[in-house]
C-alpha cells in the first residue's frame, strides 16, 4: 500500500479506530522507550517480563465488568509490584524467585478470570497479542495523561534512578531510600506496560520496553542521548509497524515487534562504536600494527 493511501485511511472517518491506534501506539512507545532505559541500564528485563504477566488479572477483571483496561491493569500490576517489594526484604529468598512466584500466580489468576467471561477465546487472543480495534476514546486520554505523569516522575527522580541502577550500595550510603525508589521504578514499569498492552498485547509488550532502549544503548555511551534515542526508535517503529500491518493484513503487535527487532539488529551491526563491523575494524587495526 502506498503511504498516501495509508494517510487517506488515517483521515477516513469510517476508519476512526486507525488514528486512535496509531496515537496510542506512539504515546506508549515514547513512554516505554524512556522507562525502558532504566530497565536496560539496571539489567532488569526479567522484571519487565514479569510485570507484563502481573497486569493480566486486572485486564481480565476490567474486561469482565466493562471497565477501563488501563486502570484495571495498573491496579493489578501495582499491587503485585508492592507485594514483591515487601517480600523481597527477606534476603533468604532472592528477588528473582519472589518475582517468579507472584507474577506467574497473577498471570494464572488472570487466565482463570478471563475464562469465565463470554467470548473467552477471542478476548484472550486480544489480550495476549494486541488489537488495533475497539480502543475507547477515554483510554486515549488515560494513556496521554498517564504517560505525561510518568515522564514527569522521570524528570524529578532521574538522578536517583541512575544512582540506584548503577550502584545500589553507594546510593544507600548516600542516604537515598533505595527501597522506595525500587517501588517507584516497579510502578513506573507496570504503568508503562499497561498503557501499551492494548496495541501490542500482553505477550509482546516486553519488546516495546526493552528493544528500543537496547538499540539506543548500542548507539551511544551517554544516558541522556540514550533516553532521547529510545523513544524515537520506539515511536518510529510503532508507526512503521502499524503501516505494514495495515498494508499487508498482518497482526499489529507482531509486526511492530519485528520492526523493532530489525532496528536492533541494524544497531548491533552498524553502530559506530559498539557495532559488530566497528569492532571488527578495530580488531583488524590492532592486528595490523601488532609486532611480528
Amino acid at each position: 500500500m502506498p503511504i498516501t493511501d495509508f494517510i487517506n485511511d488515517l483521515l477516513n472517518p469510517d476508519l476512526a479506530f486507525l488514528p486512535k491506534a496509531l496515537l496510542v501506539a506512539v504515546m506508549s512507545s515514547i513512554v516505554c522507550g524512556v522507562v525502558g532505559c532504566y530497565v536496560v541500564l539496571r539489567g532488569m528485563a526479567f522484571i519487565g517480563d514479569a510485570v507484563a504477566h502481573a497486569v493480566f488479572p486486572g485486564l481480565a477483571v476490567a474486561f469482565v465488568i466493562q471497565g477501563s483496561l488501563v486502570i484495571g491493569g495498573a491496579v493489578a500490576g501495582v499491587i503485585t509490584a508492592l507485594l514483591v517489594a515487601v517480600f523481597s526484604q527477606n534476603r533468604r529468598i532472592k528477588e528473582d524467585s519472589i518475582i517468579g512466584v507472584f507474577y506467574v500466580a497473577a498471570f494464572a489468576l488472570g487466565i482463570v478470570i478471563i475464562s469465565q467471561a463470554p467470548g473467552y477465546a477471542g478476548s484472550l487472543q486480544q489480550f495476549l497479542f494486541g488489537s488495533i480495534t475497539g480502543i475507547p476514546d477515554e483510554d486515549i486520554f488515560v494513556v496521554g495523561i498517564t504517560g505525561a505523569l510518568l515522564l514527569a516522575v522521570v524528570f524529578l527522580f532521574h538522578k536517583e534512578f541512575v544512582a540506584v541502577s548503577l550502584d545500589r550500595e553507594m546510593a544507600r550510603a548516600l542516604g537515598m531510600r533505595v527501597f522506595w525508589l525500587d517501588i517507584v521504578l516497579y510502578v513506573m514499569v507496570t504503568v508503562a506496560i499497561v498503557i501499551s498492552v492494548q496495541t501490542i498485547g500482553n505477550i509482546l509488550v516486553l519488546a516495546l520496553l526493552i528493544t528500543p532502549a537496547a538499540a539506543a544503548r548500542l548507539l551511544t555511551d551517554r544516558l541522556a542521548v540514550m533516553m532521547l534515542l529510545a523513544p524515537v526508535v520506539g515511536g518510529t517503529s510503532a508507526v512503521l509497524g502499524l503501516y505494514l500491518s495495515w498494508s499487508y493484513d498482518l497482526p499489529v503487535g507482531g509486526t511492530i515487534v519485528l520492526v523493532l527487532t530489525a532496528v536492533f539488529l541494524l544497531a548491533w551491526t552498524f553502530a559506530p562504536r559498539h557495532g559488530l563491523i566497528a569492532k571488527r575494524w578495530r580488531q583488524a587495526a590492532v592486528s595490523s600494527v601488532a609486532p611480528g
